[in-house]
């Protein structure tokens, strides 16, 4: 497996045979349709709905959410890559309607495009390393019907907890404040990737947390947008939980 499952008894071994047939299930997919480069999108329903059976029956969540940016619109919101299996089930049906993921434009990413769609979330596609400038022009008039846009700022390959100067920019330049948010659990399974990519224990509580907005100035110099980008990523860092 991608991470050590501890004791794995009662609702632990449950859950781990949930992974287990959802990583099946997946992998089942890909092989069965290698030459399609979409699956057809009824067939990610199922994995949808066990993703948000799970969050009700295996965890305690709690928000906090003191700036009340639940209910804004045309925001940036940047949340982790390792969060990323927990934020389209935690964050209320009512924010995720107003809400647009930026999601890589490799074939994975369409996967992720899928599932997310039966979640309530709708989707861009690009990143950093592919359709960038087009996602962020895309994502602008996106802020500009008001729909917030969701960003992993320290994806698609990392390093872990460093944010690109992307997000950054895009605030700078369409004048939207970003929402820093993260997803803590009180414990969880981390997988060995390069995020460290978390998934919750059974028993957990899990925490939504979003921290203060942030306004970006306008026209920024090079030098400029990097200590931005330092200021935003200490405001990530300042709400991010790792337990040990």
């Amino acid at each position: 497996m991608f991470f050590r499952l501890d004791r794995p008894n009662g609702c632990g071994a449950l859950l781990a045979h949930l992974f287990a047939f959802l990583a099946g299930y997946m992998s089942y997919l890909k092989k069965k349709f290698r030459s399609i480069k979409k699956l057809p999108t009824w067939l990610f329903w199922l994995p949808a709905r066990l993703m948000q059976l799970l969050v009700r029956v295996a965890y305690r969540v709690r928000i906090e959410d003191p700036y009340d940016h639940l209910s804004s619109r045309g925001a940036i919101a940047l949340t982790w890559h390792n969060r990323l299996f927990t934020f389209p089930t935690v964050c209320p049906a009512g924010a995720r309607r107003r809400t647009v993921a930026i999601v890589s434009a490799s074939r994975d990413g369409q996967y992720v495009v899928d599932l997310i769609h039966y979640l309530g979330l709708r989707s861009l596609r690009g990143s950093s390393s592919r359709r960038g400038a087009s996602v962020l022009l895309e994502a602008t008039a996106a802020l500009k019907r008001g729909d917030n846009v969701a960003i992993t700022p320290d994806g698609p390959r990392g390093p872990r907890y460093r944010i690109k100067t992307g997000p950054v920019a895009l605030a700078s330049a369409t004048g939207a404040k970003i929402i820093p948010v993260s997803i803590n659990a009180s414990k969880y399974w981390a997988f060995r990737s390069w995020d460290g990519f978390q998934i919750p224990k059974p028993g957990a509580v899990v925490t939504l947390v979003l921290g203060e907005g942030i306004r970006v100035a306008p026209d920024l110099s090079r030098e400029e947008l990097e200590r931005e980008r330092q200021r935003v990523e200490a405001a990530m860092l300042a709400i991010t939980r790792d337990e040990p």
